[in-house]
């Protein structure tokens, strides 16, 4: 289950007798790292996205009705909408009308490591674990969005000796402007021990997703296992993650591996008990009993409706 690549990317989106399509950046090789910035209405003719994660980021905004599949959330259905894709999380995109409007950029971590910012993209909220980044934006905030778009594409294409060093530049005026459209930013604070402590638990929580094959299996599977790599005494940290995020260990843990568990299942051929075997459970029996008390549906029901896109 490898992310699809760049190149994967360019194969499916090229140019056609029929459509425009999107090409690599001309002098692609001269600069450090990827980057290119497209037209939606580039991708008419395209075949239709798949439901998988993307080796790249991705920043873009359609104009136009689209669908929006990201994680194990409900579709976002709408105009105007704004959405953030990273290696980590799985999502399509669909558009819902003939012509697609909007713009889209996308970049490769190795693309931002010149610029010496001081900000540190995984740190930002919109690209923490968990985070939701798909929203529908204003229509004063898409002019504010288009502009740095068009200035991207604009440079782009520019013969500017320097244009690699601008156009990181805007990415990262793009960024901050996303992040100040977040809907609900959080404000930076001093953090307690606690803090800490749930930090440290997000942390290597998702260290052990997205799963790229069923063997070898979850290393940290129990709130035991956690505590002890944290050098905490279990019951410090069910507390410290109740008093932090209002739910248990266990429970913070159960639903990190529901949305593993069910992308799997959307997303590729494994069997159900390579499934459960990947993420630590017993046997099938366990990981079954686990899915639907936790979905009220069994593991093959989800896979077979998941298919048919109900």
């Amino acid at each position: 289950m490898k992310p699809n690549s760049l190149a994967a990317f360019y194969d499916a989106c090229a140019p056609t007798e029929s459509a425009v399509g999107v090409l690599p950046p001309p002098d692609m090789g001269q600069g450090v790292g990827h980057f290119n910035v497209f037209s939606l209405a580039d991708l008419r003719g395209a075949p239709p996205m798949t439901f998988t994660r993307r080796a790249y980021h991705k920043i873009t905004l359609c104009r136009e009705r689209s669908q929006v599949e990201y994680a194990d959330q409900a579709p976002h259905v709408g105009a105007n909408t704004l959405f953030l894709v990273t290696p980590r999380v799985s999502y399509r995109w669909l558009p819902l009308t003939e012509t697609p409007a909007g713009y889209s950029c996308l970049f490769d971590d190795a693309f931002l490591l010149p610029a010496r910012t001081g900000v540190v993209l995984a740190e930002l909220p919109i690209f923490q674990p968990g985070a939701y980044p798909v929203w529908a934006v204003t229509e004063a905030d898409c002019g504010a969005l288009e502009a740095i778009f068009q200035k991207m594409a604009h440079e782009l294409v520019s013969g500017y000796a320097y244009k690699h060093d601008l156009l990181r530049t805007y990415l990262w005026e793009l960024i901050h402007l996303v992040q100040k459209l977040q809907p609900a930013p959080a404000p930076l604070t001093t953090h307690s021990a606690a803090e800490r402590v749930a930090t440290q638990f997000t942390e290597l929580l998702e260290q052990q997703f997205p799963r790229l094959s069923a063997q070898p299996p979850l290393r940290l599977r129990t709130a035991t296992d956690y505590a002890d790599q944290l050098a905490v005494h279990v019951n410090h940290l069910n507390r410290v993650l109740k008093e932090t995020t209002g739910h248990t260990t266990t429970a913070l843990i159960s639903r990190r591996l529901m949305q593993e568990a069910k992308l799997l299942l959307k997303q590729t051929a494994w069997s159900i008990s390579e499934i459960a075997d990947s993420l630590g459970f017993a046997d099938v029996a366990h990981f079954c009993t686990f899915f639907k008390r936790h979905a009220d549906q069994t593991p093959g029901d989800f896979r077979r409706l998941a298919v048919f896109g109900v």
